[in-house]
C-alpha cells in the first residue's frame, strides 16, 4: 500500500436549502441541511472527506473547532493513524480545554465526528476499497485499535469485543450475501411534519409503488387527534403488511408521551421515535415499560457511548439509532453498534449523512457484529449535491463500489 501523509486540514461550511416542507418535524421548523465539512489534505492525489450534520446556523463554529481538534493529524501517515486510532480519537476527544465545552457533545464532539470520518474516507480510498469492505476485512485487533472504549469498561472491554467478533467470525459467511444483495430501506420523507394530509397519502403510495417496505411519518402535534388522524391514513394507503413509524422528534413531554403513544398504539406502529428529551433517560424507560408491546427508538440526538450505555442499561430504548455524524465519527458508531450487541437490541441509523455513510456501515454491522437485518433510513433530499449518491432501488440500498466512504460533495 501506498504511504500517504496528512499534510494539512481544511474546512467547508456547506449549506443547502431544501424544498418548502422538507426536513420539517414538531421541532425543527425552518430547517436548512447542512454540513461541517473535513477536508484532509496529503502528499498523494487523494483527500479525506469527513462530514458531520447541522442545520444551518452554528455551521461555522464546528468547522471553526475542527481547525483546532484537528492539529494532531497533521503530518501522520493514515496506515500509522488508523493503527492506534482509539488512542488518537480519545486524546483529540479529551482536549485539555476544549472537553471543558462537551464533554463528549454538543460542537466539539460534532467536529471529532467529522475528523474522524474524514480518516476513515481517506484510510479506504488509501486502500483503493470501498469503506464497507475496509471493515469487513479487518482483523479483530484492527477493530478494537480503532475504538476508545474508556467508560465502558463495566459492560465492554477490550477482550470482550475480541470474543464476540471471533464468534461471529464462525458464521459470518452466512450473511455475506448481504454484500451483494443490498440493505433495506425506508422512507422517512413521506410525512415530513408541515406536508398536507394530500402530500403524504401521495407520498405513501408512491413509497410503496417503489418498493419500500416501510416508512415515516412526524408526529407531535399541539393537537394529538391530528397525529392520530395522519398515521391512520398512512396505515390506510400502506396496508397491514408496511412497517410504519413515527417520530415525534422530542416534542412532547412524558405524561403527553405516555398518553399520546397509547392513543397512536391502535395503528400498530414498528416504533415510536425520539418521544421526548434525549438526555431523559429515565423518562424514556417509564415509557417503554408502560406502552409496551409499542417499542421505542432513540438515538439521533444521543452524543456519546456513555448516555447510549445508559439507555441500554435501563432498557430505555429497543432500537439503537446511533448515527456517525452525531457522535464521534465511525469510531464511536462502531463501539456503540458493539455496545448494543451486548445488550442483544438492533441498531437502524439515524442518517443525518442521508445514509452516504450508513450504507457501509449496516453492511459492516451485519456481516462482522452479526447484527439483525432491518432496514436503513433514507432521505433522497441531497442526492444532486454528492458526487456518488446512494443508490436505491425497489426499495434496497445496492453495496457502493467506489473507494471512500461515498461522502465526496460535488463543487
Amino acid at each position: 500500500m501506498k504511504s500517504v501523509v496528512i499534510t494539512a486540514v481544511s474546512t467547508q461550511d456547506a449549506r443547502f436549502q431544501l424544498k418548502p416542507g422538507e426536513g420539517v418535524d414538531a421541532i425543527h421548523t425552518n430547517p436548512q441541511y447542512a454540513y461541517a465539512v473535513t477536508l484532509l489534505h496529503t502528499d498523494a492525489s487523494l483527500s479525506g472527506v469527513g462530514l458531520a450534520l447541522t442545520l444551518g446556523a452554528g455551521t461555522e463554529m464546528v468547522c471553526d473547532a475542527i481547525e483546532v481538534l484537528a492539529m494532531p493529524l497533521v503530518g501522520r501517515e493514515i496506515e500509522e493513524l488508523m493503527a492506534s486510532f482509539g488512542q488518537v480519537f480519545r486524546q483529540i476527544a479529551d482536549h485539555p480545554q476544549l472537553r471543558w465545552l462537551g464533554p463528549h457533545k454538543g460542537v466539539v464532539h460534532l467536529a471529532l465526528a467529522s475528523l474522524t470520518n474524514a480518516c476513515f474516507d481517506l484510510w479506504a480510498k488509501a486502500r483503493g476499497v470501498p469503506l464497507w469492505k475496509l471493515l469487513v476485512d479487518l482483523t479483530p485487533a484492527a477493530i478494537v485499535a480503532l475504538l476508545d472504549l474508556s467508560y465502558l469498561e463495566d459492560v465492554l472491554r477490550p477482550e470482550d469485543v475480541l470474543r464476540l467478533l471471533e464468534q461471529e467470525a464462525v458464521h459470518r459467511h452466512e450473511r455475506e450475501p448481504i454484500l451483494t444483495q443490498g440493505y433495506p430501506g425506508y422512507d422517512t420523507s413521506v410525512g415530513w411534519f408541515h406536508y398536507s394530509d394530500d402530500q403524504v397519502r401521495d407520498n405513501a403510495r408512491r413509497a410503496v409503488d417503489a418498493g419500500f417496505l416501510a416508512m415515516k411519518l412526524k408526529v407531535g402535534s399541539p393537537d394529538p387527534a391530528r397525529d392520530i388522524r395522519r398515521a391512520l391514513l398512512v396505515r390506510d394507503v400502506a396496508g397491514p403488511d408496511v412497517q410504519i413509524m413515527l417520530d415525534a422528534n422530542q416534542q412532547w413531554t412524558l405524561p403527553i408521551a405516555l398518553r399520546t403513544c397509547l392513543e397512536l398504539a391502535a395503528m400498530h406502529p414498528y416504533w415510536i421515535e425520539e418521544p421526548t428529551h434525549p438526555d431523559d433517560v429515565l423518562a424514556h424507560q417509564t415509557l417503554a415499560r408502560a406502552i409496551a408491546p409499542v417499542r421505542v427508538a432513540a438515538g439521533e440526538h444521543i452524543p456519546h457511548r456513555v448516555l447510549f450505555k445508559n439507555y441500554m442499561q435501563a432498557g430505555a430504548a429497543h432500537f439503537i439509532q446511533v448515527d456517525c455524524t452525531r457522535v464521534g465519527g465511525i469510531s464511536e458508531f462502531i463501539t456503540v453498534s458493539l455496545l448494543a450487541r451486548q445488550f442483544n437490541l438492533p441498531v437502524v441509523p439515524h442518517v443525518g449523512d442521508m445514509g452516504q455513510i450508513h450504507q457501509h456501515l449496516v453492511l459492516f454491522n451485519r456481516v462482522a457484529l452479526g447484527h439483525e437485518k432491518i432496514f436503513l433510513e433514507y432521505i433522497p433530499h441531497l442526492r444532486d449535491y454528492f458526487r456518488f449518491p446512494a443508490l436505491v432501488q425497489g426499495g434496497v440500498y445496492r453495496p457502493p463500489q467506489e473507494p471512500g466512504s461515498s461522502s465526496d460533495l460535488l463543487g
